[in-house]
């Protein structure tokens, strides 16, 4: 497939899986979508999840699922466990911090994807992403613009990695007090920002993103 990312819907304003049956259609069964959270973020990780539904999936949920910015985070959290259950095979990757600050926000978004795919327990045989174009050594990858809105298998990978990285920022917030980790995520939110400004960075801030540089 190429590398350019794709763009078309199939209709109605919500995920369906219509990317996914021209590939199952072709014979393959194992279709990943995959996705990432915290991309914008000052602080912690990237967060990504790949997620392969059985061919011709059906549940009465699936119509909830959408793209996770669109779902409260209630909703997101009641989604998670019905995914995970329903699918064949999820993967969960991380970036971290550090990473970020290497290679730059764009390599270590597609670092996370990668190893999200590379978790797998199975071996895709095609990858529906958002937008981003992913090296996976033969595997055919499809970038969709606006897949998390087009893409059952890519927006469930879009809950799970936000659900997955909130709770790992939950968790930081006990670690790393005063910074508010547990509100804002580690967006730059004005109370953020006074925080950068009152206490500096942490050890998992994102010293390359201007407003840590400059608080």
């Amino acid at each position: 497939m190429g590398k350019a990312a794709l763009r078309g819907g199939d209709g109605g304003d919500r995920p369906t899986f219509a990317w996914e049956e021209r590939l199952w259609g072709q014979g393959l069964v194992y279709v990943a979508g995959s996705d990432e959270a915290g991309r914008g973020s000052l602080a912690g990780p990237v967060v990504a999840a790949a997620v392969v539904f059985p061919p011709l999936f059906s549940a009465p949920w699936l119509a909830r699922v959408d793209d996770s910015k669109r779902l409260s985070p209630k909703g997101r959290a009641a989604l998670a466990p019905l995914i995970r259950s329903g699918a064949l095979a999820v993967g969960i990757g991380l970036a971290s911090p550090q990473e970020v600050d290497a290679l730059g926000v764009g390599k270590a978004t597609r670092l996370a994807m990668e190893r999200a795919v590379a978790g797998l327990p199975v071996c895709p045989q095609a990858v529906l992403v958002d937008a981003l174009p992913l090296r996976l050594d033969g595997i055919p990858c499809i970038p969709v613009v606006h897949g998390d809105r087009l893409s059952l298998s890519i927006a469930a990978a879009s809950i799970l990695a936000k659900v997955e990285r909130d709770a790992l920022m939950e968790a930081l917030d006990s670690r790393y007090p005063g910074y508010g980790f547990r509100g804002h995520k580690g967006y730059p939110t004005p109370a953020h920002q006074r925080a950068l400004r009152l206490l500096g960075p942490s050890p998992v801030h994102r010293l390359s993103f201007a407003p840590v540089r400059r608080p």
